[in-house]
């Protein structure tokens, strides 16, 4: 018989999600509590959300806190390079051209 530990997040007596470590459940947790007082901030501003609106809105800034901290510094938000595709090894693409003239 295997025992299985898993660590689960119960807010308002609701289940919200399991995990299997202490660490990515603390840091759920630390989502959910950031995402509440961000719901709390948005509803008293003079911006008039519906509910689902604020759940919404609060839930996303907190997942994207990682992002969303330097842009609050002021700092622009860095974007995603366009990959360029790649050149297949031997071919005549990669192949530096020769130089005309004498040798």
């Amino acid at each position: 018989m295997a025992v299985i530990v898993k660590y689960i997040v119960v807010r308002n007596g609701e289940e919200k999600m399991t995990f299997a470590t202490k660490k990515e459940a603390d840091a759920y947790d630390k989502m959910l509590d950031i995402a509440d007082n961000l719901f709390e901030f948005l509803e008293s501003s003079k911006i008039k959300l519906n509910e689902n609106q604020l759940e919404d809105i609060s839930l996303l800034l907190a997942e994207k806190r990682d992002k969303l901290m330097p842009i609050l510094r002021g700092i622009k938000p860095k974007k995603k390079a366009a990959k360029k595709p790649e050149q297949k090894v031997g071919t005549k693409e990669s192949t530096p051209k020769k130089a005309k003239g004498k040798k």
